[in-house]
């Protein structure tokens, strides 16, 4: 059993297939296919279940792949972790980001953290929340954009987002000043599968209303095209919303609702030495952003 097989067996899983995972490694789809073959010989058992469109993990595979992505992470952090103690910052960080924060929090930051540590290559994934604690839980990203509360992650909070109504251009509640979650429940609703559905569903709760959701989607520009094409209402955040809303409008909430967002690490003790100065430079004067609270995000 080779580190080298490990990285690939790590490659065709996150990826999904031989291919794919040929493609991210620079090898050969035979390559990647023999060094996955042979790691399956060495420890006796089927790690993967081929199929035509893809592989899937079989539960010794699932296990493999856990213990594998924890010991290249430990490989890898030899040297930054040496480095780290002769005081420079090497390595590389891998980061995950809500779509709607990637723009408004998150690029100034990369951009004045790059220029301080140029020998941190940054790869930077896009995710929803469910997804990006995962990514952090299994290490696949050492540092996530979470939305607050976030038990058993370390957090540094990144500022507070506000929530408003989305309504389609023209809709009776558009003629209001603000409106109630209340009176959005009375209408079909379209329910973010990202980062702001916990923010959504315990608005809910507390105003005692029961949503009537009619559809469901992840992508924010997604909601506003379905609102503005009269399917329903929503409550999307203003981080990352677009100027133009085609057919729809935003009213205030009342009362009103935000979401906190923050950079979270699973471990602070276990972090690679540049995830721990990207905290670090988040939180300092250097930054180039400072703590963001807004309505527009």
């Amino acid at each position: 059993m080779r580190l080298s097989q490990l990285r690939v067996l790590l490659a065709v899983a996150e990826h999904g297939g031989f291919t794919a995972a040929a493609e991210q490694t620079g090898m050969s789809q035979p390559h990647v296919s023999r060094a996955v073959a042979a790691l399956e010989t060495d420890l006796g058992t089927a790690l993967l279940v081929r199929r035509r469109d893809g592989v899937a993990l079989t539960e010794a595979g699932q296990r493999a792949v856990a213990r594998a992505r924890e010991a290249v992470r430990h490989f890898d952090l030899i040297r930054p972790d040496v480095a780290a103690a002769a005081g420079q910052v090497t390595g590389s960080l891998r980061l995950a980001s809500l779509p709607s924060a990637t723009g408004t929090l998150i690029a100034a930051r990369l951009r004045t953290f790059t220029d301080r540590y140029p020998q941190v290559r940054v790869h930077l994934l896009e995710g929803f929340g469910p997804e990006i604690r995962g990514w952090l839980k299994n290490g696949a990203a050492e540092i996530g954009v979470v939305t607050l509360p976030a038990p058993g992650l370390h957090t540094v909070p990144l500022g507070a987002d506000e929530m408003v109504a989305l309504l389609p251009r023209g809709h009776a509640l558009t003629a209001a000043d603000t409106v109630t979650v209340q009176a959005l429940a009375r209408e079909p609703f379209i329910l973010s599968s990202g980062g702001c559905r916990p923010v959504i569903l315990d608005a809910a709760h507390r105003a005692d209303a029961t949503l009537d959701v009619a559809y469901e989607a992840g992508e924010l520009s997604a909601i506003v095209a379905m609102v503005g094409s009269g399917l329903g209402v929503s409550i999307v955040p203003t981080l990352g919303l677009p100027a133009d809303l085609g057919g729809a409008v935003t009213r205030p909430l009342d009362p009103p609702i935000s979401r906190a967002l923050a950079l979270a690490v699973a471990s602070l003790d276990d972090c690679a030495p540049a995830a721990r100065a990207f905290l670090d430079h988040v939180q300092g004067p250097c930054s180039g952003a400072g703590n963001h609270t807004g309505s527009s995000g």
